[in-house]
């Protein structure tokens, strides 16, 4: 099964803890940045054009224990740049680890085969590859050659030493359903523990804005790139609610709940989330009480939300969902393997 089976137990509960206490608004998973720098210039990606003064700075293990504290999120993603360029990565993982928080290590893959000895397998923790398409494609979305090749050597060896190892995949305007349904059988042979998809959305600050897709465009080339695992003529592994799935094919219209993926970098907490650059807040008290959130989301009017499908917004809208008494059954056998 793609998540874990403590991970989808300490959730479900963390979920309903929450709603027994009427909280509205709470993070699911905290988005935590250590840096911003990184070893590739991907085309979708803005993160190293920040000024060299702040691509110079890392978080500490201290500042980034006390961001999971105040936030309280159950589950921790890792991006950056990339976190396998920070100096005490092994030390952060581990405290956050130790926490019982479950770890997710984004990474492109380069510095992986030669880290791996820096961690430890545990069910809370992950690396989560970045991976765009098969070689020729992957290796034109990050601008390099040889990183697919480098990246795929280094799930095998981290297989091998027991790591769980999922993978985070970027779909862009133009993309080819049938390659990436050769893509998922290629990483469903590879052995990974899940695949999570997302469509591209616009990021200010990234160099290519051609590629990114319309809402309407994500709802029909996702019908047709999943068209075989709707129809069950494929059990490919993701790494999602089943309710996020139906919610990228237009089955499900959800709004966007963007304090679910609270983002905390060198900067401090990003407002509004992870892919808006409107400002930082000191707090995550702050960043829940001073943010206008009803600016926010498909609904708000925001053109810059008008197209905006991205995971880290609507996955906590989909986890909700997931715990309506009409969806529980089909989550929980999503879990367990039972169905999509």
């Amino acid at each position: 099964m793609s998540i874990h089976w403590l991970q989808a137990l300490e959730v479900g509960k963390y979920l309903v803890s929450q709603r027994i206490k009427g909280r509205k608004r709470f993070p699911l998973v905290l988005m935590l940045e250590p840096l911003f720098r990184c070893n590739l210039a991907c085309s979708g990606c803005g993160k190293i054009q920040h000024p060299t003064e702040i691509l110079r700075q890392n978080l500490s293990p201290e500042q980034c224990f006390a961001a999971v504290e105040e936030c309280g999120a159950p589950v921790v993603s890792i991006p950056g740049g990339e976190p396998l360029l920070h100096p005490q990565i092994d030390e952060i993982v581990r405290g956050l680890v130790d926490r019982k928080k479950f770890v997710y290590l984004c990474t492109n893959g380069l510095l992986l085969e030669k880290s791996l000895d820096k961690f430890q397998p545990s069910p809370y923790f992950s690396f989560s590859v970045h991976l765009d398409g098969l070689r020729d494609l992957h290796d034109q979305c990050v601008d390099r050659k040889g990183v697919f090749d480098t990246a795929v050597k280094a799930i095998q060896a981290a297989k091998a030493k027991g790591f769980r190892v999922t993978t985070n995949t970027t779909i862009f305007a133009g993309a080819n359903p049938q390659e990436m349904q050769k893509f998922f059988d290629f990483l469903t042979e590879l052995g990974v523990d899940g695949m999570m998809i997302s469509p591209g959305y616009s990021y200010e600050w990234a160099p290519d804005q051609d590629h990114f897709l319309k809402r309407e465009q994500t709802r029909a080339l996702f019908r047709e790139i999943l068209l075989p695992y709707k129809t069950g003529k494929k059990a490919w592994n993701f790494n999602h609610s089943p309710l996020f799935l139906d919610f990228l094919l237009g089955e499900k219209d959800y709004e966007c709940t963007p304090w679910g993926s609270p983002s905390y970098s060198v900067l401090g907490w990003q407002k509004p989330c992870y892919l808006l650059n409107e400002g930082h807040y000191a707090t995550f008290q702050e960043l829940l009480e001073l943010t206008d959130w009803e600016q926010y989301g498909s609904k708000s009017g925001n053109p810059k939300c008008a197209d905006c499908m991205v995971h880290c917004g609507y996955e906590p809208t989909a986890a909700l969902d997931a715990m309506e008494p009409t969806n529980i059954g089909r989550s929980i056998g999503a879990l367990l393997g039972m169905g999509t």
